[in-house]
């Protein structure tokens, strides 16, 4: 695990020399294909030292930061190109990918806190950096708030845990739980429901992703929201036993709140906030599986956690591909794109429909196992997937529809269809979301 963690720390001296960009990124590569070879097969706790451990869970978030933080950097050419602080901003995602490896790979519980914590930083710095619009000060404020303010009850909630049971290692959690009042569930809950987010503590995440540049945009949605996911994971074998009828109150918010976020993107004109209210959608039913405390809806929820980071972060590039191009977000402006863009219509097709679970997305995998494992749980919450399974079709096909056909905007000048730079960044979007579902003993083992 030290060897990972000291090969990004020694990439830093690198972000001062003008050929750091393309350097850093071929170093990541590097990094994501030795990774590729630690797979754990087995599902305890390895790689084990004083601080930092992995499992299977760990191991495909941590390999998730790594695929999506190289593609941030092959995404934002745009700042290489105009000259505006390419070294820092390498800077800043070499140290976010650090900060995520730590928060995922921490097995102590105020450790995993401090990086979790830490992973915000060079968010905002993203955000107010590199950021478009002036509003970008009140969206990393937006950010820090609600992050920040839900936080510091789980610091208190920890330091409860470490006080009774003397130890907040989180291997060691298996088999205990800590008896509470319900005030120390939701110190240790809350934190993680709005880092997902869950609906109605969501308002943070549509300014955010508005605000952001593209690199901003896909790390999170494709990693930073899969923290929330990963914290549950991890605290929930101390919360089971005593708080076990909780889980009502957070499916039926996330489900019904998804069936209204779905609703609020029928409605979006801009490409940006549509998709993250999508992300909402989707980590409604993530929250779901989770909440049901059972195999079936945890490995379901893992899988689509992935795949959503993977597809979400893809849709970030190409509504950024069209946003470069002509200079607005909205859809009414971005009407007609097959005529003006052709080669970029398929990889919209593509990835819109893995956002609508298609076969044979991963999307696909964890969606089914969802509406299993929930079903099986209360069969009354068939009504409720039925309504978002169709409305998460819905506005996909409304998105894909809208963008790609009609009259193109009249104010459209003669520009790029397209570089083979962007080509490739949606191909390693779209490759591993559709083709780790045909390794079938792997996939299966892992999810």
């Amino acid at each position: 695990m030290l060897s990972f963690l000291f090969f990004m720390i020694f990439l830093i001296p690198l972000c001062g020399f003008s050929f750091s960009w393309w350097l850093v990124s071929s170093l990541i590569f590097f990094i994501v294909f030795v990774y590729m070879f630690f797979f754990p097969y087995f599902f305890c706790w390895g790689s084990l030292g004083s601080f930092f451990g992995c499992d299977v869970i760990s191991y495909g978030l941590i390999f998730l930061s790594f695929w999506v933080c190289v593609l941030m950097i092959l995404a934002s050419e745009s700042v290489v190109r105009s000259g505006y602080f390419p070294g820092f901003f390498v800077f800043v995602i070499i140290f976010l990918m650090i900060a995520l490896y730590l928060a995922f790979s921490s097995i102590g519980l105020l450790s995993f806190y401090i990086f979790f914590e830490s992973s915000l930083i060079p968010t905002l710095f993203l955000i107010l950096g590199w950021g478009y619009q002036p509003e970008r000060v009140q969206a990393g404020v937006y950010l820090l708030f609600y992050t920040l303010l839900a936080s510091l009850p789980m610091l208190i909630g920890i330091l409860y845990v470490y006080y009774t049971l003397g130890s907040l290692c989180l291997f060691m959690f298996d088999g205990l739980f800590v008896s509470g009042s319900w005030v120390f569930y939701f110190c240790m809950v809350l934190a993680f429901l709005v880092s997902m987010p869950m609906f109605m503590v969501h308002l943070w995440l549509p300014s955010a992703h508005v605000e952001a540049p593209v690199s901003g945009s896909m790390i999170l949605a494709g990693v930073l929201l899969k923290l929330g996911g990963y914290g549950l994971f991890r605290v929930f074998p101390l919360l089971v036993s005593n708080f076990f009828g909780f889980g009502y109150v957070w499916i039926i918010i996330s489900l019904v709140g998804g069936i209204f976020v779905s609703l609020f993107c029928m409605r979006q004109t801009d490409l940006k906030s549509l998709i993250a209210y999508s992300s909402v959608a989707h980590m409604g039913l993530v929250i779901g599986g989770i909440m049901i405390f059972n195999y079936w809806g945890a490995c379901s929820s893992f899988a689509l956690m992935v795949a959503h980071g993977l597809c979400s972060s893809g849709l970030f590039c190409l509504s950024n591909i069209s946003y470069e191009r002509l200079g607005s977000r909205s859809l009414l402006i971005n009407s007609g794109l097959m005529s003006f863009m052709p080669s970029m219509t398929m990889w919209w097709f593509l990835l819109s429909s893995c956002n609508m679970a298609a076969p044979p997305s991963l999307n696909l995998f964890g969606e089914i196992g969802l509406l299993s494992g929930l079903v099986s749980w209360s069969w009354i919450l068939m009504f409720a997937l039925i309504f978002v399974s169709f409305f998460s079709a819905a506005y996909s096909v409304y998105m894909y529809s809208y963008s790609q056909h009609g009259s193109y905007y009249s104010g459209i000048y003669c520009c790029s269809l397209g570089y083979s730079r962007e080509f490739l960044l949606l191909f390693l979007h779209w490759f591993p979301l559709n083709f780790v579902i045909l390794s079938a003993d792997i996939a299966v083992f892992w999810l």
